[in-house]
């Protein structure tokens, strides 16, 4: 009998959970359009479908690696960037999965089969009121489908389908297992989900094609869940979430227990070092300084699910949509939280182009930079990438304002006024920030502050500008070669700067041209001169500044000088990101960067 597909390794882990995180993504509207149970706040979806990109984009940072070591990162990514429900119970499956495979390096059928059995125990663990007719039904079929497979099959490919026919069995039987769901008509969105992630794998298998729910095979135009009231004893405000690091972490029985008089819902996952928690609360402030007691608190969310279930019944169109470009650097969740869209750029490695965030994140850019014989270049965003973000943008809002990097350094903003040109748009709003990476960033985030209190995009645009002329930059580098090749410096002054531990620090001027303001000799005189160069900048002190920190695989140095900013200016913000491979492909490793922005009320 021949065998299709033997054995699952990490490098087959990896592509078939990119493929789930495609598939479970292109349906993640009708997922969001069933999802009334636990509350019908309509982002199941959205929230399965972030937590497993969180999980594709750590997948892409580590590369091919060994299964134990990619199964263990996709658990470790999905604790991570676990959204919701949804997304903390993917991920509690997904590190049982990781702890049922140990250290095997090649699965079988029966390896794999065990693995989700021990994904359906750990979710079952992980509850204290677990309810049927959910994610915890399907979960709990599949296993048992995949342990029959197994018994009678060694070809993961007829493991698979077999697998996927039995859990949309499952799925669609937990209408009978939940009054509310056969009310509604649907099933459990959180099992969609799941589901939806098995048929990705399949597709990836059989080779189909990863698509979009066409908008006219969406069931209907409202969603059940905007026609259902939340039950009483679920009726919490905010759908809360703390990410905890800590040595020394309680286990999730107690966490859960403490949980309980805040709140219902509670859904907890420790691994390692960190603790995640989701709980529905009427207080989340109380919940973030409970968490606080057991560790660094680095993360936290809140969000108003009564809004949320408002809205779905009165889909509000907004009145400006905000726009940014890949050079930004805004972290995923920033991205996210204010709906801003992005554009990506390209990075070329030899023959291979990239779109940069999107098919090229932050940590592979530069494991791939480390064993580069050539150094990467970078260009603009193709015009059909800016017409598609731009007509969505303009779809979805009655104004567009468009952040770009500075049309100095880059055809980006160019290409944004040829594509408007080309298609007509109006209403569309284009700011040269005069800038790159946070500089980019912090603009875009101030412009989708203003959109969501309601400013009209013309005005947006002028604010914008304004702050423009009261912002800058401080960059330094740690290698020359890539400031040689952009011609900002000669190999003679490289070599001698290189002799001398010279290491230079650049701004931008205001026609967004990078120059050199001073140089400093020694790595460690490099922070004290740049703070001395900020205060000069920000002499008399602002009532109200913002920073961004970000650097090129230097986090000890980025956190240092984001340390030093916060004690000595209480800023409104200073967020700290790793730069992408548009700015990566310029600086080289080691580089870093303050940007600032005054953001003083206008005289």
């Amino acid at each position: 009998m021949t065998v299709g597909i033997a054995y699952l390794d990490g490098p087959r882990l990896s592509r078939s959970l990119f493929a789930a995180a495609d598939w479970v993504a292109a349906g993640r509207d009708e997922i969001n359009r069933i999802n009334v149970f636990p509350v019908p706040d309509g982002d199941t979806g959205t929230n399965f479908s972030l937590t497993l990109r969180a999980v594709a984009d750590a997948l892409r940072a580590l590369g091919d690696a060994s299964l134990p070591e990619t199964a263990r990162t996709a658990a470790r990514a999905a604790v991570l960037g676990a959204r919701g429900n949804s997304g903390m119970m993917l991920a509690h499956f997904l590190m049982g999965f990781a702890e049922s495979l140990a250290d095997t390096r090649q699965a079988t059928t029966h390896d794999i089969a065990a693995g989700i059995r021990r994904g359906a125990d750990r979710l079952y663990e992980s509850l204290d009121d677990p309810r049927e007719g959910t994610i915890l039904t399907v979960a709990r079929d599949a296993a048992t489908a995949a342990e029959r497979a197994a018994a009678d099959s060694d070809d993961i490919s007829e493991f698979m389908d077999r697998l996927l026919a039995d859990a949309e069995r499952a799925l669609a039987r937990t209408p009978e297992l939940m009054a509310v769901l056969k009310e509604a008509g649907v099933v459990d969105a959180g099992g969609k989900g799941f589901v939806r992630m098995l048929e990705g794998v399949v597709r990836f298998i059989d080779g189909d094609p990863i698509l979009a729910v066409p908008a006219d095979q969406i069931a209907s135009d409202q969603a059940p869940a905007a026609l259902f009231e939340v039950a009483a004893e679920r009726d919490f405000q905010f759908c809360t979430e703390v990410l905890v690091r800590g040595e020394q972490l309680p286990p999730a029985n107690e966490v859960r227990a403490a949980m309980h008089a805040f709140g219902g819902s509670v859904v907890v996952a420790v691994i390692a070092d960190i603790l995640k928690l989701h709980v529905h609360t009427d207080t989340p402030e109380a919940v973030f300084t409970y968490a606080a007691r057991w560790g660094r608190v680095e993360t936290t969310k809140a969000d108003d699910m009564r809004v949320q279930h408002r809205r779905l019944a009165h889909p509000e169109r907004r009145p400006v949509a905000v726009v940014t470009d890949s050079s930004a650097d805004l972290t995923d969740g920033v991205l996210d939280r204010h709906h801003i869209a992005m554009v990506p750029l390209q990075v070329m490695f030899g023959n291979e182009t990239f779109r940069d965030r999107v098919e090229l994140r932050p940590d592979e850019f530069y494991r791939r930079l480390r064993a580069a014989k050539d150094l990467p270049t970078t260009s603009q965003p193709t015009p059909a990438d800016f017409i598609r973000i731009l007509r969505d943008a303009r779809e979805q809002a009655d104004e567009v304002v468009a952040v770009l990097l500075s049309g100095t350094l880059s055809g980006t903003y160019h290409s944004a006024q040829a594509a408007v040109r080309a298609t007509g748009l109006t209403g569309i709003h284009l700011v040269d920030s005069g800038s790159a990476s946070l500089g980019v960033g912090l603009l875009a985030l101030r412009g989708a502050e203003l959109a969501e209190s309601g400013w009209k995009g013309a005005d947006i645009a002028r604010e914008l500008d304004r702050l423009r002329r009261r912002s800058g930059m401080f960059l330094t580098v740690d290698r020359y070669d890539y400031l040689i090749r952009g011609g900002r410096v000669t190999r003679g002054k490289a070599w001698l700067a290189g002799v001398l531990d010279v290491k230079p620090i650049l701004s931008i001027d205001g026609s967004g041209r990078v120059v050199p303001v001073d140089r400093v000799r020694g790595r460690e005189n490099l922070v004290p001169r740049v703070l001395s160069l900020l205060e000069r900048q920000l002499t008399p002190r602002p009532r109200a500044v913002r920073f961004g920190v970000v650097h090129a695989d230097a986090p000890e140095m980025a956190e240092r000088v984001r340390t030093a900013l916060v004690a000595a200016y209480q800023p409104r913000d200073c967020m700290v990101a790793m730069a992408t491979g548009v700015l990566g492909t310029h600086v080289g490793p080691g580089a870093w960067a303050v940007f600032y922005q005054v953001e003083d009320e206008a005289a």
